[in-house]
């Protein structure tokens, strides 16, 4: 009789557990993302000021954060320990670059046809790897470098078909490169960096992705208001207050919304930035899904030949990591 087999080690349980986590985290984020633009198309009205429903998520988001750090008893030490330099150093500056980020993101989108635009947003998966590597010495095999090139192509076949539908808002060259390719750029690289000075602040001063959540909301809400005095939208909350064109249905997109942002802090900090481009990339075919099934549009053509790129990017990339080289004696 054949003797049974040893039993696992508590080391290989964790870091069984820790995968199917993480791959589950990954699975609701790239859900949450691919649903959203359905979600809010259905229930969010054209009246609805994009700040108030911001703001409304950020407001969710830390609720939420709340509730679960309460639920599971990390409120009451997190408040203990909490210091506003701490905060300001694990998620203040984070939180800025993600505003201005999104700030030159938008000055770029009105200046580059979306094609364009799609393409060189996507840049910013090289550079969480590349500030990974700076930041957290976390290296990359060559396989999973190949993987990020065949994530990126794949991310461009996706966006053609609607990108190429919308022209240049400008013929003038000097405004197409100083207002459309250096802001996406400059905000690529941002990007990137923010997402790896939260990995940093998750791994490896160990501060909560929850806390970090509600950290990052409130620097980003109080950028927001501060952007109101001056902005279109702040003049329109003056106007016609702030829950114009609001309605029960509108809180379904916001919540779903908020949910997502607690996710994408899960996300990062076990999983890391550049595992996070995938599972947005992904979510990019799981919207083409549903709006087939839904609205009864096929995926074109280049979300066919996306599929199995994203398929075999996310495989070399989960089955080759880096290895350390082991010291000849």
């Amino acid at each position: 009789m054949a003797p049974p087999p040893p039993p696992k080690s508590r080391g290989a349980t964790q870091v069984s557990s820790n995968a199917s986590r993480i791959q589950f985290f990954s699975l609701l984020l790239a859900l949450q993302y691919g649903a959203q633009p359905l979600i809010s198309k259905r229930f969010v009205r054209r009246e609805v000021i994009v700040t108030s429903s911001v703001l409304i998520c950020e407001l969710a988001k830390v609720l939420c954060a709340l509730f679960i750090m309460a639920k599971d008893g990390t409120l009451r030490k997190a408040y203990k320990e909490w210091t506003l330099v701490g905060a300001l150093t694990a998620s203040g500056l984070p939180a800025a670059i993600y505003a201005l980020q999104n700030s030159l993101l938008q000055i770029s989108y009105k200046n580059l046809d979306s094609l364009t635009f799609s393409m060189l947003n996507q840049t910013k998966i090289f550079f969480t790897a590349f500030f990974t590597y700076l930041i957290l010495r976390q290296k990359q095999s060559i396989e999973q470098i190949g993987a990020l090139f065949l994530l990126i192509v794949a991310a461009v076949l996706l966006s053609v078909g609607e990108g190429s539908s919308k022209g240049s808002s400008s013929s003038n060259a000097d405004q197409i490169l100083f207002y459309g390719i250096i802001p996406v750029l400059v905000a690529s690289v941002l990007s990137g960096l923010a997402s790896s000075l939260c990995q940093w602040a998750s791994q490896v001063k160990k501060h909560s992705s929850y806390l970090m959540t509600i950290e990052m909301s409130i620097v980003g809400s109080l950028c927001l208001l501060a952007s109101t005095f001056k902005s279109p939208d702040g003049e329109a909350m003056r106007q016609h207050g702030f829950f114009y064109g609001w309605t029960p249905l509108t809180l379904i997109p916001v919540m779903f919304n908020a949910f997502g942002g607690i996710l994408v802090g899960l996300v990062t900090s076990h999983a890391g930035g550049v595992r996070k481009g995938f599972v947005i990339v992904s979510a990019l075919l799981i919207t083409a899904l549903l709006q087939f099934v839904f609205d009864g549009k096929p995926p074109s053509l280049y979300c066919l030949v996306a599929l199995p790129i994203v398929v075999t990017s996310i495989s070399i990339y989960q089955k080759y990591p880096y290895q350390v080289k082991k010291k000849e004696s």
